[in-house]
């Protein structure tokens, strides 16, 4: 058989079609596993910029549950270990008029918060940062003064591996019998099971959130040999389980937390001192504990809860708050473009590149709105648009037609918000948007129909990042190019325009993919002008010196095809 009989018989044969956001759940990688616990601190601080003291409800229940244990003669002595933004610290210091609280948290901002509370005296209350799996806490207080240490949804944050050693620390502070009044996430919680199918597994039981800080699910198991093993004794040991309804969404959510009781070892010491509450004889322990697992199985629908679950029922259990977007401002010669687009604190974990704007987008819309000459009068196609469209609603001004195309359906719904935002009223018929996955004939076809024979220009904005997205890129867009010239012919030819910076794919890789679907390069030019232009079409482009002082990255490239 020919070479000339191969290739064509390779062309001929069917693409598959491209699942260009994987589906299968590899979990973290080793580097962002590192990198979230290099930067936990610096999450926690983003964090508590963000939502300030919001996000918390004040935790009132702590006194319904934990009574025995704060109430007494005597002056006692709190630790509020990962203090946030003081949620159970004032509640606290209200209720009792005898307690001293040391709180403690490893995000700055978030002591800070505590300090700037209108409640905090320093005669009741002492603030501090404290990185409590590295810093000692008996720098900041003295050794054996504690009695009692409460963590709240705290030892969740931390790595599996380093919570002993922040048992071990906080032990160096607690009184000998003294006890730890813990709350924390259960194995099965709602939260946890939204985490499944999702990169967001970073080893068992233990996740990470959109917004790049962590939590684990315990289990009753692990709780016990975790604390046994430095030291304490599990006095309670309790899994809660209550059902959330949210009538007006049709929402039910099952959320499952620890509460337990621990006490620091003692020798043959009995642990029932003045700390401890009122004893119960071994039978009545066991009725006690039966009626309340009984109670605890029973699943309560109630409205406008005030259940604490620390992270938030709107964050976790109804999806991403509208804090998990923000509007960012594209400048441009003559118009600015307001655009919503996913928060940088949630992009980093997020499968979807189509909900932030990349810096490509941004120089390829200077180039459209300087020189409008590029897509006037013609159809105009542009493929992995994204939410923010930006190159599609320049190109719109001036073309007869465009449509922005892309895979992921979340970025779509989030490009028509801001398409209405930005346009006027006159321009919104000629911006259409569509569903297009690079390989998909039937998505193919469905968006040839909105442009006849064709597009004269196709631009794709860092769309070559994926090297298997490669081949489905040139294909699909040979399929959309207009390929029956007839009064065209005379005039410049129908062009594909791809700006990017270069990262898992290199160029000799593009063209070749390139030419085995007829597109031949036609000019080429790089930010850094270390490639020398092979015709004179992009240069031309550049001729404004102003808008050469706004390229974003020196790293950008851009690529001008034509068919042969």
């Amino acid at each position: 058989m020919s070479a000339g009989l191969k290739i064509i018989e390779e062309q001929q044969k069917p693409i598959q079609k491209l699942q260009i956001y994987p589906t299968a759940n590899a979990g973290v990688s080793p580097f962002w596993r590192e990198k979230y616990e290099r930067d936990a601190k610096k999450y926690w601080d983003i964090f508590y910029k963000h939502h300030g003291d919001r996000f918390f409800k004040d935790r009132h229940y702590l006194d319904k549950e934990w009574n025995s244990y704060f109430s007494g003669s005597g002056k006692k002595v709190i630790l509020e270990v990962g203090c946030g933004a003081g949620n159970t610290i004032f509640p606290l210091i209200a209720t009792y008029p005898d307690i001293f609280v040391y709180a403690c948290d490893f995000s700055p901002r978030a002591v800070e918060l505590v300090k700037a509370h209108d409640e905090y005296t320093e005669t009741r209350v002492c603030a501090f940062a404290c990185d409590l799996t590295g810093d000692g806490l008996d720098k900041h207080i003295s050794p054996s003064s504690v009695d009692i240490v409460t963590m709240i949804f705290v030892l969740s944050a931390v790595s599996p591996e380093k919570m002993a050693s922040v048992l071990q620390n906080i032990k160096k502070v607690l009184k000998p019998n003294g006890c730890i009044l813990f709350r924390d996430y259960a194995v099965g919680d709602l939260a946890q099971e939204r985490f499944s199918g999702k990169d967001q597994k970073i080893s068992e039981n233990f996740y990470v959130r959109g917004d790049g800080t962590r939590a684990f699910y315990f289990s009753n198991e692990f709780l016990e040999t975790l604390f046994s093993e430095q030291g304490f004794e599990v006095e309670k040991l309790d899994v809660c389980c209550k059902q959330v309804e949210n009538r007006s969404r049709e929402l039910v959510m099952n959320r499952r937390w620890v509460q337990a009781t621990f006490r620091r070892s003692h020798g043959n010491q009995n642990p029932g001192d003045s700390l401890s509450p009122a004893k119960l004889d071994k039978s009545e322990q066991h009725d006690s504990i039966q009626s309340k697992s009984e109670e605890q199985e029973r699943k309560e629908i109630i409205d406008n809860t005030d259940i604490d679950i620390s992270d938030g029922l709107a964050m976790e259990m109804f999806g991403a708050s509208p804090s998990s977007h923000e509007m960012t401002v594209v400048k441009l010669r003559d118009s600015d473009f307001k655009i919503k687009l996913l928060s940088k604190e949630y992009q980093h974990t997020c499968k979807s590149t189509g909900l932030m704007l990349w810096e490509s987008a941004r120089l390829m819309a200077s180039v459209l709105d300087r020189n409008p000459n590029i897509v006037s009068g013609k159809r105009v196609l542009e493929l992995g648009c994204g939410c923010t469209g930006i190159c599609s609603m320049v190109a719109a001004r001036s073309a007869n037609l465009v449509v922005a195309t892309d895979a992921d359906t979340k970025a779509l719904t989030l490009l028509t918000e801001n398409i209405t935002m930005n346009l006027q009223s006159s321009l919104l018929g000629k911006l259409k948007t569509g569903v297009l996955e690079w390989g998909n004939k039937e998505h193919t076809e469905s968006i040839k129909r909105l442009a006849c024979e064709g597009f004269e220009v196709i631009i794709g904005t860092d769309v070559t990042y994926v090297a298997e997205a490669i081949i489905p890129l040139f294909e699909t867009a040979k399929e959309l190019i207009l390929r029956k010239m007839g009064d065209l012919e005379m005039q410049e030819k129908p062009a594909l325009i791809l700006c990017h910076v270069f990262r898992r794919v290199d160029e000799p890789s593009l063209l070749s993919a390139a030419s085995k679907y007829g597109f031949k390069l036609a000019d080429r030019w790089a930010a850094n002008s270390m490639e020398s232009p092979i015709g004179n079409i992009i240069d031309s482009w550049f001729s404004e010196k102003d808008l050469v002082a706004e390229i974003p990255s020196s790293a950008l490239h851009i690529l001008y095809f034509q068919m042969e």
